[in-house]
């Protein structure tokens, strides 16, 4: 199961944009409670891939990328909930939504990619 170093990095990126995303939030109560949420499902993103570097088994990667792809959908949630509720301007938030959907998207091509080399192995 090769991982890229790369892919470490831009989670890591990302949960670090999360991060200052919910430092620039308003100190309102919907705010908050919107960005306590988005800041628990975008830093976690990043450890679940890491947590997938160390599996065991195929099976116990696709688990922890699987998890990944919820902490993702997710965060892509409370974007749209912060950019819909008129928090943050939808413009600002566009470049993390844009970075949100490449993540899924490559999150579930490693799964599939895993799923099928897995199933070749075992014919």
């Amino acid at each position: 199961m090769p991982m890229t170093r790369d892919l470490k990095e831009r989670t890591k990126a990302f949960a670090l944009r999360i991060i200052r995303l919910y430092s620039a939030l308003p100190i309102t109560t919907v705010a908050q409670v919107l960005g306590k949420q988005i800041l628990r499902s975008g830093t976690s993103v990043g450890a679940h891939y890491r947590e997938a570097y160390r599996a065991r088994s195929t099976a116990e990667f696709v688990s922890k990328l699987n998890g990944g792809l919820q902490e993702l959908e997710e965060t892509s949630y409370w974007l749209e909930l912060l950019s819909e509720a008129e928090i943050i301007n939808t413009q600002r938030l566009q470049p993390l939504a844009q970075e949100t959907q490449e993540l899924t998207a490559i999150f579930v091509t490693l799964i599939k990619n895993a799923k099928s080399t897995h199933s070749t192995k075992a014919s």
